[in-house]
């Protein structure tokens, strides 16, 4: 089954779980909760940043050529990607986001196997930041 495409929704969606995930004070809170949320932070923030991307103009490369289309990447090789293809109305805005060394900062889809352990819980408070931020931002 072919899926459609809703990036706006996505991003809102996968940050309003995180953000539910995130918190600690909630009746079925395990210890594994922040990791996820940050996991999920991590998609939002992708999303709004490919939302931005479709806003600006810039379109999917063609399927020979995914590995570096940024459409299809996650973070951090979106933003090295980005900075090679950025284009369009929010060209700069865009570039400003790829040269953000902190934006995502040791987030990768690689943590999802990771021990709860290994990812910060002042990791997942900044991506959370940066994933709301990103996602207010996608509508400008």
């Amino acid at each position: 089954m072919a899926y459609g495409r809703d990036l706006v929704g996505s991003a809102r969606r996968h940050l309003a779980a995180a953000v539910l995930l995130h918190v600690q004070d909630r009746p079925s809170h395990s210890s594994g909760d922040k990791a996820v949320a940050g996991y999920l932070f991590g998609l939002a923030g992708e999303l709004a940043l490919k939302e931005m991307m479709r806003d600006s103009g810039m379109r999917e490369l063609a399927v020979s050529q995914r590995r570096e289309d940024p459409f299809y990447a996650h973070f951090p090789d979106i933003k090295a990607l980005l900075r090679d293809h950025a284009a369009g109305r929010r060209h700069g805005e865009l570039l400003k986001y790829a040269n953000n060394t902190s934006l995502f900062q040791h987030w990768d889809t690689d943590m999802r196997y990771a021990p709860t352990r290994d990812v910060s819980d002042a990791w997942t408070q900044r991506w959370k930041s940066q994933a709301e931020n990103l996602v207010s931002n996608m509508d400008l």
